[in-house]
């Protein structure tokens, strides 16, 4: 069973081939069996799960069955979830347990599905390789001498591993595409908008945004029709028409035209990651659709204009986290400045304190206007980059990643390099673009991803394509051997 995709779960369970008790047991079992190897969960709710898996089979039963009802999920550990430890992947949040549901559990419990637990990752969602949490790095399940990229690492190798059928996740710059990739799955990072961040712990307010990890684009296009709406609960929700996001999934491809940004294929880029995003839009051209060169000439400034916004948008969010109102405090403060120094010195990492004194120094006093205002005005650079571009084309692809998955530590003493790994998905971050990694091959022995981005609140577009170039691969079938 734990090979079987949402949909093929959920016909299973509608059939009654088994019944949503025996499938969350199924998937506790393998997580037992196989997370001490991945440390990919922070918490296993076995017990909630087993009663969200009964009341499902009691509603099952009665005939009153959507997509997702009955259908074991994991949850990035970075949505507040009542009752059970929210952690942020962070010392400060360790004794936090939220006293609410974000929208994005909310949705999934009102849908029916299970939740077998909370996933790893890198501490408060700074990272690109899941080795920042309190609680340890993860190891991708194709190789765990690897990193499974992050910050969302915990997520990508659960679903990677079979350990559940699907997963959420955030992507802030790259986190939902750049580890679906290097775990060899599929992610989805949805319109900045368009799925509700209440309840969802802040990095970046302004880049934020929940998305999916699954086997498949149509799995993808299951989930967002539960996660996706308009939230009054959230100032940043946008309130738009929702469509159904199956409905166009099988859709032909003739006359698409893909744009195949030239930035994107030069210097830096692993010549075995490029051969397979090559052949991939091969079996684009195969399914009917047109390449078109364009340019995104500011991508090159994605990075730095990136670790300028979001540090300064952490700074502020994380202000919160001072020992006097919830989570982590220092033992016997002197004083209330010593109760901020210590519970702060204390309960954060040193990735989350880098970004913090750069978010404090760009929006400083003599500084602001350098750096945070310069940035915003680059990135506005960036997204016109976009504008242009779909002027011409219906979608963009490119790698998802400049390289493979790399060994754990390699570049844990050399952020420059690190914060590179995310080179290719920023910009459409920058510009609240939705965007997916799809499997693409391998390298190496190690999964390669192809990235597509589309036009703002073009979801459905962006599935269809997807879902497509999976009708004529399997490589989203593939599960690393000792899983298997």
């Amino acid at each position: 069973m734990h090979s079987k995709t949402i949909a093929e779960l959920a016909a299973g369970l509608k059939k009654g081939d088994f019944s949503s008790e025996e499938l969350t047991k199924s998937f506790l079992q393998r997580i037992k069996q196989f997370d001490p190897e991945l440390n990919s969960f922070i918490t296993v709710s076995e017990d909630h799960a087993l009663a969200q898996a009964k009341t499902a089979d009691e509603v099952i039963a009665k005939g009153q069955v959507s997509a997702l009802t009955g259908i074991p999920f994991a949850q990035k550990d970075i949505f507040c979830t009542n009752g059970i430890k929210t952690t942020c992947g962070s010392k400060m949040l360790d004794n936090f347990i939220a006293p609410y549901d974000s929208t994005v559990i909310h949705n999934f419990n009102q849908s029916g599905a299970v939740m077998v637990g909370k996933t790893n990752m890198d501490e408060f969602a700074m990272g690109s390789s899941n080795e920042t949490s309190f609680y340890g790095g993860v190891k991708n399940p194709w190789d765990t001498s690897t990193v499974p990229g992050g910050s969302s690492g915990g997520s990508a190798a659960a679903v990677a591993a079979r350990l559940v059928p699907a997963s959420t996740g955030t992507d802030t710059g790259g986190s939902i595409r750049q580890p679906a990739a290097l775990c060899g799955i599929t992610g989805l990072k949805p319109t900045y908008g368009r799925v509700s961040r209440y309840g969802m712990i802040a990095f970046a307010s302004s880049l934020d945004q929940a998305g999916t990890f699954t086997q498949t684009a149509e799995d993808s296009a299951l989930m967002l029709n539960v996660m996706a709406g308009f939230d009054e609960k959230d100032s940043t929700s946008i309130e738009k028409d929702l469509p159904d996001y199956t409905a166009n999934l099988n859709q032909d491809l003739k006359g698409l035209k893909i744009g195949l940004p030239k930035e994107y294929f030069g210097e830096g880029l692993d010549a075995g990651v490029a051969e397979k995003v090559e052949q991939a839009i091969d079996e684009y051209k195969k399914l009917g659709a047109e390449i078109v060169e364009v340019s995104l000439p500011n991508s090159s400034l994605s990075v730095p204009v990136y670790y300028v916004v979001a540090p300064a948008e952490c700074s502020s969010n994380l202000s919160r986290f001072d020992g006097a109102r919830f989570g982590y405090r220092c033992d016997d403060p002197k004083d209330l400045e010593d109760l901020y120094k210590r519970s702060r010195g204390e309960g954060f990492g040193a990735e989350v304190k880098r970004r913090i004194m750069v978010g404090a120094y760009a929006l400083s006093a003599g500084y602001y206007d350098a750096y945070y205002l310069k940035a915003q005005k680059l990135r506005r650079m960036i997204s016109e980059d976009f504008t242009k571009a779909f002027e011409q084309v219906d979608v963009i692809m490119g790698p998802s990643a400049p390289d493979t998955a790399f060994n754990i530590g390699e570049k844990s003493d050399d952020p420059i390099s690190m914060y590179l790994s995310d080179i290719y998905t920023i910009a459409a971050n920058l510009a609240g673009l939705p965007g997916m990694s799809l499997p693409a091959g391998f390298s190496n022995n190690l999964p390669v991803g192809l990235q597509i981005i589309a036009n703002s609140f073009d979801e459905s577009r962006l599935l269809n394509v997807a879902h497509q170039y999976q009708q004529v691969t399997n490589w989203h079938k593939q599960i690393p051997e000792a899983f298997a």
